[in-house]
């Protein structure tokens, strides 16, 4: 059944879009309001321009949803991470065709000594190392991939992502200096898929697209422009692990997926979809719980050996608390996202 929306839109309910709640969106969020915990987690080093990650938790009868969008996101951008937080809570995860997941170590913008370090330390096997850092030169990047490479040996992968940071000129040539590192895949060299369709007839690296990737269309365009090899998939920004399987499989692009640095309540998410994806060629960027002070659970979803188990995260009370911030903000963000459901 659908009902007219307060924006003009139809509403579907639950169990058109989940299969089985037959709740409306905004009745779901309704009831998990008054389940909301807020933190605030220091990162370890500065990540994509923060310094601190923030979000919210609720608790459903299938467990608990992380609500994190980023601040500067507003209420429409927001209403998809709404939607992935009420499935994980109230209707739970497709079933798993695998048991783990292999995983990359992720690399920040820092020196080369510190990059061998966190690869070391890691288990994995695969390094995503950060690139195009603003206020760097390319010759940081190049001694942080060349530690990185060093750490892993000749047998590890190493994919740089550069958030959008080059242009064409600037990618293709930075492309060709990181050649003799063997690289498995650049991310979002360049912002634009016109960039990237460019960057891609003239590099031999396989192009992943990343921030390109925010709505369920946006794969679809992806291929159609021919911009890249490989597409990265985060469930929240797409509305939930179903949104995104859906959206995998009409895209036809081999699947990296990848977390928005969540709580380990919303990096379980990204891995449901990793476990639930028909087939699974790379490892996924699951393994970012290393880039925060701290969780909220007393069992952090971390890789061992380059895996990382298919579980949820079940929130500790006294975990949370040590984190906790102002929920008022989180439930007036929440209603707001509620209203484009």
């Amino acid at each position: 059944m659908q009902r007219p929306g307060r924006h003009g839109r139809k509403v579907n309910r639950l169990t058109n879009h989940w299969g089985k709640v037959t709740l409306t969106p905004a009745a779901a969020v309704g009831k998990l309001l008054p389940t909301l915990r807020a933190f605030a987690i220091p990162m370890r080093n500065r990540f994509r321009g923060i310094t601190v990650r923030e979000g919210a938790l609720m608790r459903g009868p299938a467990g608990w949803g992380e609500f994190s969008p980023f601040a500067e996101y507003g209420p429409v951008e927001s209403s998809r991470w709404l939607a992935s937080a009420i499935e994980a809570a109230i209707v739970g995860w497709p079933a798993p065709v695998r048991q783990s997941v292999g995983v990359n170590v992720t690399v920040p913008a820092v020196g080369p000594d510190r990059a061998y370090e966190i690869v070391v330390n890691s288990g994995c096997r695969t390094a995503k190392v950060k690139v195009a850092e603003a206020g760097q030169d390319g010759s940081e990047d190049i001694d942080r991939v060349a530690a990185v490479r060093d750490a892993l040996g000749s047998s590890g992968k190493i994919r740089v992502d550069a958030n959008g940071g080059w242009d064409v000129d600037q990618a293709a040539s930075m492309l060709d200096r990181l050649g003799p590192f063997d690289l498995e895949y650049a991310e979002q060299p360049c912002a634009s898929l016109g960039e990237l369709a460019a960057l891609r007839k003239r590099t031999n690296v396989l192009l992943a697209a990343d921030e390109s990737i925010r709505k369920a269309s946006d794969p679809l365009a992806v291929r159609a422009a021919g911009a890249a090899d490989i597409v990265v998939l985060k469930v929240a920004p797409l509305g939930g692990v179903r949104q995104a399987l859906r959206v995998a499989a009409s895209c036809g692009l081999p699947v990296v997926v990848s977390s928005a640095i969540e709580s380990s309540v919303g990096l379980a998410a990204g891995v449901a979809l990793a476990a639930a994806l028909p087939a699974l060629d790379y490892d996924c960027g699951l393994a970012t719980m290393n880039l925060l002070t701290g969780d909220v659970t007393a069992d952090p979803l971390a890789p061992v050996g380059g895996l990382l188990p298919v579980r949820p995260a079940i929130v500790d009370l006294e975990h949370i608390a040590r984190w906790e911030s102002d929920p008022r903000p989180w439930r007036e963000r929440a209603l707001a996202a509620a209203e484009y459901l």
